[in-house]
């Protein structure tokens, strides 16, 4: 599977080539298009993603976001894991997993389900972003601040604490409202140029 992207930053596209009986997960709303003979399964519930399959000679999904923005494929080496926001996932391969009960977010939000979730394994996981990308290359001892709302991914390698901005204001792990995030180095913090918040 490749994916190359077109009409970045502002309004994204992701061509995904498929090979011969591959397949790409993303929501049904998502396809812009596709070659003849990509076939796509029923959703498993209503709402929910569908799988889209290339015929025995290959074929090409166009996938693009419901809302303005790059679309960033990030490629995953089976070495390590990636923390992802919610909602930033426009597709993937049955090579890349969600782990929904990851350890290190459930300790990072306690019991409550957070703004982030945890995918690993092997291929292209393709990122929806409001804004340009922009990727944060930490050195050794490095800290930075980033504030939920701006968040993309991070490689489960990164150190990271959760905390209030105000401790007395309003907080939320479900959204990130009233929450920063530090990042400590080595590694890169993805990052876009517009909030979801």
């Amino acid at each position: 599977m490749r994916v190359h992207t077109r009409h970045t930053p502002a309004f994204g596209v992701a061509r995904v080539v498929l090979g011969p009986g591959e397949a790409v997960q993303a929501a049904a709303e998502a396809l812009l298009a596709s070659s003849f003979g990509v076939a796509p399964s029923a959703p498993v519930r209503k709402g929910g993603p569908v799988v889209f399959t290339a015929p025995a000679e290959g074929g090409w999904v166009d996938l693009a976001p419901k809302r303005a923005g790059d679309v960033y494929p990030l490629e995953f080496d089976g070495t390590q894991g990636w923390c992802v926001a919610k909602d930033a996932v426009l597709g993937r391969p049955a090579g890349v997993r969600r782990d929904q009960h990851w350890p290190a977010l459930q300790s990072l939000f306690g019991g409550d389900g957070g703004f982030l979730e945890h995918y690993g394994g092997v291929g292209p996981l393709i990122l929806s972003c409001t804004g340009p990308v922009e990727v944060f290359s930490l050195d050794p001892g490095e800290i930075v601040t980033v504030m939920p709302g701006f968040l993309v991914a991070y490689p489960d390698s990164v150190q990271v604490r959760l905390r209030a901005v105000d401790p007395a204001g309003p907080q939320s792990v479900r959204t990130g409202e009233g929450l920063a995030l530090d990042f400590a180095g080595p590694g890169r913090v993805l990052v876009q140029a517009r909030s979801t918040l």
